[in-house]
């Protein structure tokens, strides 16, 4: 399977397909393929997977493309201005996701559900306790919103998060909420009562606009009644 991302804040995947290889992704992900390809959707799993899968931001069903014959290509957009981020992972890797993060990925790949473990990071953490679990082997794409830095952080080393911003990171992070310390802090900061701490060792993805803040902006230049 080869690959290219193309343009800037609206980004496009190119995957090119040999016959045999397939993608999938969920309902109604794909925007354009070659006539050469298959498709099947189903549940990929069972109905507890595809209802998991709900739950984590994706669709009940999933949809997979295979190239029948030669060499085939499908092309998936991104939902929102940010940045396709690939992978690959190795067998039994593991990456975690926010909500709605997952674009596509190779048949190998296994999308799962993924439970915060930690009550607070599940309370107060901006995503809630569901995140997207994904486990290799096989090339994945994650859609992020707005620029996306990725930060590897050394054992104990210890990054503080807006939770919002926080995109994708590897399951050796421990992730949980700390509260802003001072009572003026809290009330005329603008960061409201908790923070993310992201402690060490693995690599973890922020993005620059979290699709709650740009909508928080958009809604104020949106007419009522």
């Amino acid at each position: 399977m080869k690959y290219k991302i193309r343009g800037t804040t609206l980004q496009v995947v190119d995957i090119e397909l040999e016959k045999g290889e397939s993608v999938y992704t969920e309902s109604g992900g794909m925007s354009w393929m070659s006539p050469n390809l298959d498709m099947e959707t189903n549940t990929k799993g069972g109905i507890l997977s595809g209802i998991g899968r709900k739950f984590a931001g994706e669709s009940l069903f999933m949809t997979t493309y295979t190239c029948s014959e030669g060499t085939g290509s499908i092309t998936f957009v991104n939902e929102f201005p940010g940045k396709i981020i690939p992978l690959k992972l190795g067998e039994g890797e593991t990456i975690i996701a926010q909500k709605d993060a997952f674009m596509c990925a190779e048949s190998s790949v296994n999308l799962s559900v993924y439970f915060r473990k930690k009550l607070g990071a599940g309370l107060f953490g901006g995503e809630g306790f569901i995140l997207q679990k994904l486990t290799g082997p096989g090339m994945v794409f994650i859609e992020l919103a707005g620029e996306v830095t990725e930060y590897k952080l050394e054992s104990g080393q210890v990054l503080k998060v807006d939770p919002g911003h926080i995109g994708l990171f590897e399951p050796t992070v421990d992730y949980d909420i700390s509260r802003v310390k001072g009572i003026k802090n809290i009330l005329f900061s603008g960061e409201g009562l908790f923070l993310a701490t992201l402690k060490g060792p693995g690599s973890v993805w922020l993005q620059s606009m979290p699709i709650s803040n740009l909508a928080a902006k958009v809604a104020k230049y949106v007419p009522k009644g």
